[in-house]
């Protein structure tokens, strides 16, 4: 079917040139305003989406950055890697037990020296000063039995270089000669650990529960 001009009304006029250059001029500005407003949103769209992304990654930043210091460190040691399902990575032989989180409670008076108690007795080699060492260990304060941290619940292993001042002075002198396998208690005294008024760790004296898990010949 052919295409049919439109029929003019008897009194209507053909537009003038100016009045078809005003339409015309018109016509642009829309266009150009529907391009721009498209333009706006593209633009924010994609603002939007850069935001997220910056968001999303600050979080795992922060999640990742959870603390590295450990209940005996001053934050020079180490985690290890999760273990997932390996966790604790219990030596071959040993007791049993090491697979389960102790209970650890507060102490009887003020200890004024250091004193380790063998918990359980490994029969692996000995820790030596200059060597790394992996263990697991709660921590909790000696007066009132409040934990304060432990690897346990973080669901990994600490490694830190034995006698290297790496971590507390508690740690360092009571776990020398500790035998890979053993469970230990040492009871540590406000100045072999952080101190009565500490800014970097709890106050006062501490009671910890420590795992030995294995020693190495040197830092890794």
């Amino acid at each position: 079917m052919s295409q049919q001009t439109k029929a003019r009304r008897p009194d209507e006029r053909p537009p003038t040139r100016a009045e078809k250059r005003k339409a015309w001029k018109e016509a642009a500005a829309r266009a150009a305003a529907a391009r721009k407003r498209r333009r706006i949103a593209g633009g924010t769209l994609g603002s939007l989406v850069v935001v997220a992304l910056l968001v999303t990654l600050i979080v795992v930043v922060v999640r990742n950055g959870a603390d590295d210091k450990g209940a005996g460190g001053n934050g020079t040691g180490e985690q290890a890697a999760p273990t997932a399902q390996g966790f604790p990575p219990v030596p071959e032989g040993a007791d049993p037990a090491l697979r389960t989180k102790p209970a650890v409670g507060k102490g009887d008076g003020e200890p004024t020296k250091l004193a380790v108690s063998t918990l359980i007795k490994g029969t692996g080699a000995g820790a030596l000063a200059g060597q790394q060492i992996t263990v697991n260990y709660v921590g909790v304060s000696y007066r009132t039995g409040e934990e304060f941290d432990s690897s346990w619940k973080r669901q990994q292993t600490f490694d830190f270089q034995l006698g290297a001042g790496r971590v507390i002075k508690g740690w360092d002198e009571g776990l020398v000669g500790v035998t890979v396998g053993s469970r230990v208690q040492l009871d540590i005294p406000a100045d072999l650990a952080y101190g009565d008024n500490a800014a970097s760790g709890p106050s006062g004296p501490l009671r910890f529960v420590v795992d030995v898990l294995a020693v190495t010949s040197g830092p890794v």
